[in-house]
């Protein structure tokens, strides 16, 4: 009886990995471990933290803070930029184990994801799979993940959110609500600090609380449309775990650490971007029709500006000319200081002819840009570099010299 009852109760871990991008630097760099370490770029900047290991944690930093303040809590930090491919490589083998255990995943990111193991009859247990799990993540990437064991998603998240880190918390089948009930509204995914503040001035601040709102009064303070959230308070989430489909698009942006009107630096900022879009469209074997430009002015004010071609591009060129294009075309209406820059392409298709350049030899731009990709995949993006990503790191090298 007690095995059949387990194949018809959903049962949802939630799998999120500690510190990851810090944990990825650490691992590639053993003599980064137990030391401070944020990644996120230089603390000059106005960038912001993208992972910072507990050993800065226990100052008071944290994801999406400032750097300048998080220089100001853990000045004995490392901070250090990142490299997005690296982490991509990891989650890619952090999938793929978590795919040997259950085909009904759902990436929350590149570092957590839902996993259906209803029905799964290989273990004694949910948690002695959950810790299979656990050690084998460790033991083949080096990584340390926290795991919620629940039957339903949202309950599960916040299980693994509390088990950080490199823990494990199962809310048994009927006790979801009893789990959830004495947590701050703010710990329910969903409730952002706006959010939070309408519910604290209204006196909620429990989930139990709010679960146990009345009905009607729930609705006519917040609409039908936030009923889901009154269900998560209470334990309740019927959403199933689904693998996302492809992504329809791919996007780079920065923020400056100063505004500015330097062309030449949007310009090469422009191509580095280029570059690296090419490059994984490339690797996806996929192709783009539409390209997009964001700017971001000093006084906040953002433009899109988009063009779609008929032919589809993945050349590094191709894709540079018309954001070139575009960025061209943007500044001559309204030039003022830029905060932000960004770059996207979407559209995807496979399978589909090259754009033409000016009626350069289209062919010969491809084996280019494979052999960049190959000798950058070996070595690093940086070992090879053109003449507008030399020249972008020439302006930064010079405004570090200068300041």
């Amino acid at each position: 009886m007690a095995e059949t009852a387990k194949q018809t109760i959903r049962t949802i871990f939630h799998i999120d990995l500690d510190a990851f991008f810090v944990t990825v630097e650490q691992v590639l760099n053993p003599a980064l471990r137990n030391k401070p370490v944020i990644v996120g770029g230089r603390p000059e900047g106005r960038g912001v933290v993208a992972s910072a290991s507990y050993e800065c944690r226990k100052f008071g930093v944290h994801a999406a803070m400032p750097l300048s303040k998080a220089k100001r809590l853990c000045p004995q930090a490392i901070f250090l930029t990142g490299n997005y491919r690296k982490y991509t490589e990891f989650s890619y083998k952090f999938m793929a184990i978590l795919s040997d255990y259950s085909p009904c995943i759902e990436p929350g990111g590149l570092d957590e994801a839902y996993l259906d193991v209803t029905g799964c009859e290989n273990f004694s247990s949910w948690r002695t799979l959950a810790l299979k799990i656990k050690e084998r993540i460790n033991r083949e990437t080096g990584l340390v993940a926290s795991v919620g064991i629940a039957p339903c998603k949202v309950v599960a998240k916040i299980a693994s959110d509390l088990s950080k880190p490199d823990g494990l918390i199962e809310v048994l089948p009927g006790h979801e609500k009893k789990f959830l009930a004495p947590l701050a509204v703010r710990k329910l995914p969903g409730v952002g600090e706006k959010t939070g503040k309408a519910l604290k001035s209204a006196g909620i601040e429990t989930i139990g609380q709010l679960a146990d709102m009345p009905l009607g009064l729930f609705k006519s303070r917040y609409g039908e449309g936030m009923l889901w959230l009154r269900e998560h308070a209470g334990g309740i989430d019927k959403s199933p775990v689904e693998m996302r489909g492809e992504a329809k698009s791919i996007s780079r942006e920065t923020t400056f650490e100063k505004d500015t009107m330097n062309t030449g630096l949007l310009k090469a900022t422009l191509r580095y971007f280029a570059e690296k879009l090419g490059a994984e469209l490339r690797e996806s074997s996929k192709k783009a029709r539409t390209l997009t430009l964001k700017l971001r002015y000093e006084d906040f004010e953002t433009v899109n500006r988009s063009s779609t071609s008929r032919e589809a591009m993945n050349l590094d060129d191709a894709i540079f000319q018309s954001g070139i294009n575009l960025l061209e075309k943007t500044l001559g209406k309204k030039y003022k200081p830029v905060r932000l820059i960004g770059l996207e392409v979407s559209n995807l298709v496979a399978g589909e002819t090259q754009l033409s350049l000016f009626h350069t030899d289209v062919k010969r731009l491809e084996k280019v840009d494979r052999a960049i990709d190959y000798i950058r995949d070996k070595y690093g993006f940086d070992a090879i570099q053109t003449g507008y990503t030399m020249e972008l790191k020439h302006k930064y090298d010079e405004k570090t010299r200068d300041e």
